[in-house]
């Protein structure tokens, strides 16, 4: 009995801790963006991987994840993509916060953290070039019926030797994205070796 008690209380500590991470998120897209001079305008940095990743640390991949679909929800409610960036940013976010969470959960020392955001990194990096040639940049020509010239005209403004969208992804959206989810990565190891002993207690009543 007193186990199921402990079970419930820590249940109600990872929903509300959840929850919170899930609101910061929110608060971290809408307040902390950005454009970055090397990238086209549309595309934009910000800090809201960043309490989804310590969620996953801490309290394991599924909070992280739960944590990713609450904020695009909330994007798609003020959305100027047609909810497109909101599931680029869903995807490509869920493909951080996973493996990281799912390396570090059960063994939360400081160096499976850091091996789970490098893991977590490299994934982003790597499914944005798929998904953005073969589904995002397709979705978004077709809802916003934009010859895919015109987005490609976008790169080419910033380097005018691009000729194709794969080279475009290539050279700016996987580098962009990789240096993203790094920095993600960083701030959630430094928040997440603060406040590991919490959750280590937590774990333990």
């Amino acid at each position: 009995m007193e186990n199921v008690k402990t079970a419930k209380r820590f249940d109600v500590r990872r929903l509300v801790f959840t929850a919170l991470m899930g609101a910061l998120s929110i608060v971290c897209a809408e307040l902390l963006k950005f454009t970055v001079p090397v990238m086209p305008k549309f595309i934009k940095f910000d800090f809201s991987d960043v309490p989804a990743m310590l969620a996953s640390l801490t309290m394991g991949p599924v909070s992280g994840v739960f944590v990713c679909v609450l904020k695009n929800l909330w994007g798609c409610l003020t959305s100027s993509t047609g909810c497109v960036g909101e599931l680029q940013n869903l995807v490509l976010s869920v493909a951080l916060v996973f493996p990281a969470g799912i390396l570090t959960h059960k063994n939360g020392s400081v160096k499976r953290a850091v091996t789970g955001s490098l893991l977590g990194a490299a994934a982003m990096a790597a499914i944005s070039f798929p998904a953005n040639l073969f589904i995002m940049y397709p979705i978004y020509a077709q809802v916003f019926k934009t010859p895919m010239e015109g987005i490609i005209g976008m790169y080419k403004a910033i380097l005018p030797s691009v000729e194709t969208l794969p080279q475009c992804l290539l050279i700016f959206n996987v580098p962009f994205t990789l240096v993203k989810g790094l920095i993600a990565g960083i701030f959630s190891v430094v928040l997440y070796k603060k406040l590991r002993p919490v959750f280590s207690n937590l774990y333990r009543e």
